[in-house]
């Protein structure tokens, strides 16, 4: 298997890169932290750092530093993905780098307007330029495969106004376009879909807490951090659908890491599968009092 993640070096796109070399997969790691120097984000993470995780797991891991809202970088990108491997089968869209342009609960009135329209650059604007250069290599045989990265079904979402406009628009959109690929894709036998994590424990999380993966649950949070997740377990989901000679079944939707999960009987890395979204339409949202412990 070829993959290439576009936004590896930290979160969801670390997990799911790590997740499809335990696979076997070449997987070319692509973001914009390197050893050499940071991104925007200001995070220690790097892309090298995660080929390595991709290749300690069994696979090959490539970094490649890449700026995906300058196109001829990706297009050098492709190239390169062209000329060492003649393929691509599975793309993974999870470009974001907006953590510090949104602020909670802001009218779009009061809201920074550049931070906010940069948000929607970093967000959908880098994935429509991956789609562009990329997409070409997937569908040179049949079975390729997208995923869109998101926060929120799209199931979730239509009725729920996430955060501010910006945040709001910009996980909407990434939920529209894995329905756009899977449209764009459906002549050449590929599968284009979205996908969510729930709670995440990222790397930037963790710190946010003060906590680390070993005493995560000892930080003062929401009764959702408890059914909190760690990047491994979408990563798994995916790499599980990646396998799937019938993945097709998906192609269209926008699904959660449970629902992956549940499908593909995968669990986190401590053993359990976690439920938030369950967890808060079923409990939070309608002031259950069922306990959080049922949804791990």
């Amino acid at each position: 298997m070829i993959a290439l993640v576009a936004g590896a070096t930290r979160g969801t796109g670390r997990g799911i890169a790590v997740a499809l070399g335990a696979t076997g997969a070449t997987v070319y790691c692509t973001g914009r932290s390197t050893r050499e120097g940071r991104s925007e984000m200001n995070r220690p993470e790097t892309i090298e750092e995660t080929a390595e995780l991709v290749t300690a797991a069994g696979g090959a891991g490539i970094p490649v530093r890449t700026d995906f809202l300058e196109p001829d970088q990706v297009a050098a990108l492709a190239e390169r993905v062209r000329g060492e491997q003649g393929r691509l089968d599975v793309l993974v869209n999870d470009v974001w780098g907006g953590d510090h342009l949104w602020s909670w609960n802001t009218p779009v009135w009061e809201h920074d307007q550049d931070k906010g329209l940069r948000l929607l650059r970093l967000a959908v604007d880098t994935h429509l330029i991956s789609a562009r250069h990329l997409l070409p290599l997937l569908i040179g045989h049949e079975g390729g495969l997208v995923v869109e990265v998101t926060d929120g079904t799209w199931e979730f979402n239509q009725s729920r106004y996430r955060e501010n406009v910006y945040y709001d628009l910009a996980k909407m959109s990434v939920n529209r376009l894995g329905f756009a690929w899977s449209n764009e894709l459906r002549p050449h036998g590929g599968t284009g879909l979205t996908v969510t994590p729930g709670f995440l424990r990222s790397e930037a999380m963790l710190d946010n807490f003060g906590v680390t993966e070993d005493n995560w649950r000892e930080a003062e949070a929401d009764p959702s951090w408890m059914v909190s997740e760690t990047p491994a377990y979408l990563g798994r989901g995916v790499a599980a659908l990646a396998l799937d000679p019938d993945r097709r079944r998906w192609s269209g939707r926008s699904v959660s890491s449970e629902e992956l999960a549940q499908a593909y009987g995968v669990t986190d890395v401590d053993g359990s599968r976690p439920r938030v979204w369950s967890y808060i339409t079923e409990v939070r949202e309608k002031d259950g009092e069922r306990a959080w412990e049922d949804y791990r």
